[in-house]
């Protein structure tokens, strides 16, 4: 059994490799590939490994999408804030470094929801059925919360949110569609992100490899924010790590760049080691990868649980070698290559993927209409935190209606 084990983990880093590398290729793509497959799948291996196989991949990819997202200004909606922070140090010639903090976040994260896994359930067990009466309240008070952030038009804020909340709600159920989430999450965050970088024709300079400095003030202060957060993207419907890291952040006001990238790196892993401690306490999965386990295991076990923790801190070491690998590998070859050409290629292959995936043209289309909902914040100069109505939007009609 040891060496089965073995063998998925190291078939679901590769998997994790390719998502986390590849623009537009999201976890949630392949645990619904996985889904759909499952017959098949449990005629040959058991559920545990299928398991094994999706932790896997969804931990190295958590550890490796801030590479793409700081190199090639292509984020998912969970690292989506990282891009301007990263993307000033990329035209330092910092790539490396920025993808180096994020790093340290995920990694630290990683041993402090394993080691605080015990307290984390009290806590849960003890105040998790009177915030589910709350849910809808919460959710409105932290959109509002955001919108009300939002220093250079509040206005403007509100009306991307309720956009790409009416955005979500209309592709969510429009029929025969299926994937919505790929089209519309590739969009927002991906294509209008690559569009804005080719129409400014951007030149990367030559990258250094140097490792980030950062103070211990500094590092308690992501910390302690980190935790409030995490929680509130780990149990909270909709609100991702994105969102949350502007709530936490701020709780302190002087937050740089640097603690900012590590803040959202610790989140990214954060959320998703703690969705399968609520899959296994709360039997609540919250993303795409911790929906796929709940069905294909009927029962979570303590044991089965305790093994999940030991697969995420193997992969998680391996893939911090690994991140410090590519990443240096990426900041070599950043000033050497056509950067125009390489977004021209991310974008074509995010539209392959949409047109084979995504119900075709009706996909096409809402990757036509999110790409253009994507793009208003940057030229309007407001946060694209907001574009995440695409999702609170439809969760908070939920729990009202």
């Amino acid at each position: 059994m040891l060496i089965e084990i073995i063998l998925v983990i190291l078939i679901g880093i590769l998997a994790g490799i390719f998502t986390g590398l590849i623009p537009g290729i999201h976890i949630n793509l392949i645990a619904l590939l996985i889904l759909s497959s499952a017959p098949a799948l449990l005629s040959v291996t058991s559920p545990l490994m299928i398991s094994i196989f999706i932790i896997s991949m969804s931990i190295t990819h958590t550890f490796l999408d801030t590479i793409p997202s700081v190199f090639l200004g292509a984020p998912e909606s969970s690292t989506a804030l990282s891009v301007l922070p990263g993307h000033k140090l990329l035209l330092q010639g910092k790539g490396y470094e920025a993808v180096m903090l994020t790093l340290i976040g995920s990694f630290l994260a990683l041993i402090l929801a394993i080691c605080l896994a015990p307290l984390i359930s009290i806590i849960i067990l003890t105040i998790y059925s009177t915030l589910k009466k709350w849910m809808a309240l919460i959710l409105i008070t932290s959109s509002a919360f955001l919108i009300l952030k939002e220093r250079k038009s509040k206005m403007w804020a509100l009306i991307i949110f309720l956009t790409s909340g009416v955005l979500g709600i209309t592709t969510l159920n429009f029929a025969n569609l299926t994937n919505p989430l790929f089209p519309l999450l590739s969009g927002l965050f991906g294509t209008s992100t690559l569009i804005i970088s080719l129409s400014e024709k951007t030149k990367i300079p030559i990258q250094k490899i140097t490792f980030p400095i950062i103070s211990k003030n500094e590092l308690s202060k992501v910390m302690s924010c980190s935790l409030l957060a995490g929680g509130l993207c780990s149990f909270l419907p909709g609100l991702g790590p994105a969102q949350a890291a502007i709530i936490g952040s701020s709780f302190y006001k002087k937050i740089t760049d640097r603690g900012f990238l590590i803040l959202v790196g610790r989140l990214n892993t954060l959320n998703m080691v703690l969705s399968f401690l609520a899959l296994y306490i709360i039997d609540k999965a919250r993303n795409g990868a911790v929906i796929t386990i709940s069905k294909i295991m009927e029962k979570i076990t303590i044991n089965e649980l305790i093994i999940f923790f030991g697969v995420s801190l193997v992969v998680g070491s391996i893939a911090t070698v690994l991140t410090i690998k590519i990443a240096k590998i990426f900041a070599n070859i950043m000033s050497k290559i056509n950067y125009q050409k390489l977004i021209i290629s991310v974008i074509s292959l995010i539209v392959l993927m949409v047109f084979i995936i995504s119900s075709q043209f009706t996909g096409l289309l809402i990757l036509l209409i999110s790409t253009f909902t994507g793009m208003l914040p940057v030229k309007l100069g407001i946060g694209r935190n907001h574009l995440m109505g695409c999702l609170l939007l439809p969760v908070i009609l939920y729990f009202i209606l």
